[in-house]
């Protein structure tokens, strides 16, 4: 046994394994009332998979919306599998749940930002509708939800 507890790691996966159980809920029933989800995820994360033509647009960092249309949404251990409308091009995603950086329902002002993401670029480019996040590695903290406002 080590000389002391990793605080960080533990939260970490009680983080994580919060966002796992929201999501085999939402798989297996849907979306309740307003909630829809802002997922910001590193792009380079190895087990991450998208179409080429996605990772070329969105090379490091991309924010994906879980609201309106959303189909196989499949959740596993390490992540989830989800198809996701990009320009009414639907394109199945892999999401390992160590590429998640930012996690936030703003129906309830809920979110986890993770600290385990390289820096990105401030203006980096969203899908769907979301506005830019700060991806800057940080603590786990809750994300302010005025960045995610319009």
């Amino acid at each position: 046994m080590s000389g002391s507890i990793d605080y960080g790691k533990l939260m970490h996966r009680a983080m994580r394994g919060l966002i796992r159980d929201v999501l085999e809920d939402i798989g297996a029933n849907g979306l309740p009332g307003e909630h829809h989800f802002f997922i910001t995820l590193n792009t380079q994360t190895p087990g991450v998979q998208m179409a080429d033509w996605l990772r070329e647009r969105y090379p490091e960092e991309i924010t994906i919306v879980i609201q309106n249309w959303f189909d196989n949404l499949v959740v596993d251990d390490e992540g989830f599998a989800i198809t996701l409308n990009f320009g009414d091009r639907p394109e199945p995603l892999y999401i390992p749940f160590d590429a998640v950086s930012t996690f936030v329902d703003p129906s309830v002002e809920f979110g986890l930002r993770f600290d385990s993401q390289s820096a990105g670029d401030e203006d980096a480019p969203m899908a769907e509708d979301a506005e830019p996040e700060d991806s800057a590695p940080q603590e786990a903290e809750i994300v302010s939800l005025d960045k995610f406002r319009k």
